[in-house]
C-alpha cells in the first residue's frame, strides 16, 4: 500500500484526494519505482482542479514529473537502486503519475539522474529546466554561438524562461529578458540577462518584418509574442519555441523564413527521445550553475499540502519551484 493524490470524476463530480493505493492497481510497465520527490507543473495545477481536461482517463494520480530509485525492473536498462527521472510520456494524463510513493512505468521512459544530481535538486528542476536545456540545444545544434549575437528570452520570469536566462548566460550569450513583471529586473539581472525588454512591446500584433534585433530566441509564449520574435530575429537566426502562455496561435507572417532564412525551431519535452533526454539532463548536472538555481528557488511540500496549492500555481500565486517530497 502506499500513498498517491487520486483523481476521479463521476456521478458524484470532479475530485482530488489524497488517498491510500493497493500496489495491485498500478498500471502496466516493466519498472517499479519508489519515488522519492516530485513537483508541481501548470498542467498538474490543471489536472488537480479539472479548469482543463488534462487528465483523460480515470482515476488518476497526477504529476508529469518524477524521481526515485528503482525497486522492481524486467526492462535491461535499469536494476534495482538505479536513480532514475521520468519526465512526460503522458504520465498524468493518461498514465498514472508521480505524485504518489510508487510509480510502475515503462523502462524506455526513464532517464539515468546525473552523477552528483540529488533528487530533489532534480525536481528543482523539473520539466520546466529539462525543456529550458531543449531549447538551448536547439539554437547550439543549429549554429548559434555567443559570437552570433544576442539571445531573447520571453516568459523570462517563468519556470522555462528562468532556467534559460542562467543556461545561456553561463554559456557566454548575451540575454535579452522579456517580462511583464518589472519587479523581476533584479532578479533576471542575478540570474545573467544583460537587458529587460517589455512584455508590451511584443504582445500585441506587429509588422510581418521587424528591425533586426536578436540573433535568436527562447520562446515559451506563443502567439503575438511568438510573430513578433520571428520578425525581430536577424538574418539565419534560431527561434526555439516550446510553449503557449498566451496563446496556441501564430499570427505571422512567411517573411521571416523567406527574407530573413531564420528558423522556428520547435521543442518538444514529452515525446522527445531518449538520447536528447539523457544529454539535456546531463547537460543540466554540470551546466546549470548551483548558485543560479538556488536563486530561482524552490519549497518543499508534503502530499498533503499540493491540492491546496493546485489553485494558486494557476493564479499565479507561486514564485519558484514547488517540489513534493512524497514521503513528508
Amino acid at each position: 500500500m502506499f500513498k498517491a493524490i487520486m483523481i476521479d470524476k463521476d456521478d458524484a463530480g470532479y475530485r482530488a484526494e489524497v488517498k491510500t493505493v493497493d500496489e495491485a492497481q498500478l498500471p502496466e510497465g516493466d519498472v517499479l519505482v519508489d519515488v522519492k520527490f516530485s513537483t508541481i507543473n501548470y498542467k498538474d495545477g490543471l489536472a488537480i482542479t479539472g479548469k482543463s481536461p488534462v487528465v483523460r482517463q480515470f482515476p488518476m494520480i497526477p504529476g508529469i514529473d518524477f524521481c526515485g530509485l528503482v525497486k522492481e525492473s524486467r526492462h535491461a536498462d535499469f536494476k534495482v537502486g538505479d536513480p532514475v527521472i521520468l519526465n512526460g510520456w503522458g504520465v498524468g494524463e493518461t498514465h498514472w503519475g508521480g505524485l504518489a510513493q510508487q510509480a510502475r512505468v515503462h523502462g524506455k521512459w526513464l532517464i539515468r539522474l546525473p552523477a552528483g544530481m540529488k533528487s530533489d535538486q532534480a525536481m528543482s528542476i523539473g520539466t520546466a529546466g529539462y525543456t529550458a536545456m531543449l531549447c538551448v540545444m536547439a539554437l547550439q545544434r543549429n549554429g548559434l554561438t555567443p559570437d552570433s549575437g544576442d539571445i531573447l528570452v520571453t516568459g523570462a520570469a517563468g519556470g522555462v524562461g528562468s532556467v534559460a536566462v542562467a543556461l545561456l548566460s553561463s554559456l557566454g550569450f548575451r540575454v535579452l529578458a522579456s517580462t511583464g513583471r518589472p519587479q523581476e529586473e533584479a532578479y533576471l539581472k542575478k540570474l545573467g540577462a544583460t537587458e529587460i525588454v517589455d512584455r508590451s512591446s511584443l504582445s500585441e500584433p506587429g509588422k510581418p518584418l521587424g528591425k533586426e534585433r536578436w540573433a535568436g530566441a527562447v520562446d515559451s509564449v506563443g502567439s503575438h509574442t511568438l510573430a513578433n520574435v520571428c520578425a525581430g530575429t536577424k538574418y539565419r537566426g534560431v527561434v526555439a519555441a516550446c510553449g503557449l502562455a498566451q496563446g496556441m496561435d501564430f499570427p505571422g507572417s512567411v517573411a521571416p523564413f523567406i527574407l530573413r532564412g531564420i528558423t522556428l525551431a520547435g521543442i518538444d519535452s514529452v515525446h522527445c527521445p531518449l538520447a536528447d533526454r539523457q544529454e539535456a539532463w546531463d547537460r543540466l548536472g554540470k551546466e546549470l550553475d548551483p548558485a543560479k538555481l538556488a536563486l530561482i528557488g524552490s519549497t518543499t511540500v508534503g502530499l498533503n499540502d499540493v491540492i491546496p496549492l493546485a489553485s494558486q500555481i494557476l493564479a499565479g500565486q507561486v514564485r519558484g519551484r514547488i517540489v513534493v517530497d512524497v514521503n513528508k
